[in-house]
This record gives C-alpha cells, sequence and structure tokens, in this order.
C-alpha cells in the first residue's frame, strides 16, 4: 500500500510484471521457466521494498548531516537497477525465442 502509492518505479514494475505474466501465459513458458521469472519479479519487488526502507530511514536520520547519506541512497537505488537489468535479460533469454518465432510466422 505505502510503497505503490508513494513510489512510482513499484508502479512501473507491477506494469512489466503484468506484461511478463501475460507473456508466459500467451507463450506457454515451461514450468522452469515460470519459477524464474516469479523469482525475478518477487526480487525486484524486495529490493525496492528495501530500498524505500532504506530511504526514509536515512532521511530521518537527516541525510544532510553525512555525506554517506546520499551514497546510500544511490547504493540502494543501484542495487534495484541491477535486478531489474538482470530482470530484462532472463525475460529477454526466455520471452526472445517465442518473440522471434510469433514475428517470423514460425510461432
Amino acid at each position: 500500500g505505502l510503497v505503490f502509492r508513494g513510489e512510482q518505479n513499484f508502479r512501473i514494475h507491477i506494469f512489466a510484471s503484468l506484461v511478463v505474466i501475460a507473456a508466459g501465459i500467451f507463450f506457454k513458458v515451461a514450468v522452469w521457466q515460470w519459477c524464474l521469472l516469479i523469482s525475478m519479479i518477487l526480487l525486484v519487488f524486495l529490493l525496492e521494498i528495501v530500498n524505500t526502507a532504506f530511504e526514509r530511514m536515512v532521511d530521518m536520520l537527516q541525510p544532510r548531516v553525512h555525506l554517506y547519506a546520499g551514497e546510500i541512497k544511490n547504493m540502494m537505488s543501484a542495487m534495484v537497477l541491477i535486478a531489474a537489468i538482470g530482470s530484462i535479460i532472463i525475460a529477454w533469454l526466455i520471452f526472445g525465442p517465442h518473440l522471434i518465432a510469433f514475428f517470423t510466422g514460425k510461432f
């Protein structure tokens, strides 16, 4: 609730997750692929929540008092970004062949 309402990136992740789930259903991906897709979706959601929690905690500790406050926020955001990029790579590895087959008429 709080993260969904307060964090635009979380809403973007939810939209992307719905697209991935719809694609998985459409292309009838294998069970092991579902496990990987769902694991990555959950990882990104969890890291986004942890990132939001750390950002709020750092803000409570008066971020302008210490140089590391901004660095902590940047590191946490980078963590989410790396997980999101990894998710995109995994999604492409799973859906790429399906998309190529679909658009070349070999589906």
